[in-house]
């Protein structure tokens, strides 16, 4: 698919950060994503984030997978470095080249089909590695890309576009999250930049790996009610003349969250998700208390946002692997590699 480049004008009025960029320095390509998806108001979210924080675009890496989610990276920091994996591999990808330069901030992007059935071992273990990265888990329940099969985050119960039900148990990403030491665990919706925005610059600014689960309303193919994840408009709003698909674009749905505070979304075929945030009283460097906050709420079938967890002295893969100051991309050759004879001493400790 061909990508379109957004328009160059600047308007002059536009406010500049520390470094004197604007926020549209902080773009990427035109999206073609549905209209309506919730994966651009996370895009929204994320070049907001960075422009605020004062980021240097091109001391930026964004890695992603495959699916809808994945395309996301094209459409901000287009003066960032940039991989697009394989299916699932994304967080191998991050970690080696974490590994060789620490001094980039790192941000991926993947999806629960991506992260949470395929790629699911390297998501485990790029968590309990603490690779120090913001992983944006964009949630929708389906896999969009091969026409809304179900994902390992579909609840039970939820009705595909073609009529089946839903009869396995999901995989939580920010439980999962919590039960293998993650050291920071947020949740959020699409639609709540006043949200968003700050957890995204809190996984920036966090030493280690920082999990942002954000549900994000799929538009064509997750038009199901009763589902916590996505939806679209009914398919009776569609125009079929031949045997192909139609999605009337869509607005994308926005709403607000206060602390405490349930908040009830309706979503783009009429069925509502049920937001809670978490209160002004919680402690989030308790990971049991944020485990038995997130159960308690899913059982009232709501689903709890804000940062659920946050270890605060957090040891990220170089401090655990107490790696070197210099980045390894900009060690000398004759130093990473010192040749034969100090590879046979280091092994000789271990004869």
């Amino acid at each position: 698919m061909t990508q379109t480049a957004k328009p160059s004008v600047r308007h002059p009025g536009l406010r500049k950060n520390k470094l004197g960029l604007t926020r549209r320095d902080y773009e990427g390509t035109q999206s073609t994503l549905c209209a309506g998806c919730g994966h651009d108001s996370i895009t929204a979210a994320i070049v907001q984030a960075f422009f605020e924080l004062d980021i240097p675009p091109y001391r930026v890496a964004k890695l992603s997978g495959i699916g809808c989610s994945s395309k996301t990276p094209t459409y901000f920091l287009s003066e960032a470095h940039g991989f697009n994996s394989l299916h699932g591999r994304m967080p191998s990808i991050a970690t080696g080249a974490n590994a060789a330069n620490g001094d980039l901030s790192y941000i991926g992007v993947s999806g629960d089909g991506d992260s949470l059935s395929i790629g699911l071992g390297q998501f485990c273990h790029a968590m309990r590695r603490n690779v120090n990265i913001l992983y944006v888990l964009e949630n929708n329940g389906v896999y969009g890309l091969t026409k809304g099969q179900f994902s390992a985050s579909a609840d039970v119960g939820s009705t595909a576009k073609h009529g089946e039900e839903n009869r396995m148990r999901p995989i939580d990403p920010a439980s999962l999250a919590l039960t293998l030491g993650a050291s920071f665990v947020a949740r959020s919706f699409s639609g709540d930049k006043k949200q968003l925005v700050p957890l995204m610059k809190a996984g920036l600014a966090h030493q280690g790996f920082a999990l942002v689960d954000v549900i994000s309303p799929c538009v064509t193919f997750n038009d199901h009610e009763g589902s916590t994840k996505s939806y679209a408009h009914t398919r009776e709003h569609g125009h079929e003349v031949v045997e192909t698909d139609f999605v009337p674009p869509l607005h994308e749905i926005q709403a607000r969250q206060d602390p405490g505070a349930a908040t009830a979304v309706t979503m783009h075929d009429g069925s509502v998700v049920r937001f809670r945030s978490v209160n002004e009283g919680y402690d989030p460097t308790d990971r049991a208390a944020a485990y038995t906050h997130l159960k308690e709420l899913q059982a009232r079938g709501e689903v709890a946002t804000g940062l659920l967890y946050i270890e605060p002295n957090s040891l990220d893969l170089h401090a655990i692997e107490n790696t070197v100051d210099q980045p390894l991309v900009d060690v000398p050759f004759d130093k990473l590699c010192p040749g034969r004879a100090a590879l046979a001493k280091l092994q000789s400790r271990w004869r």
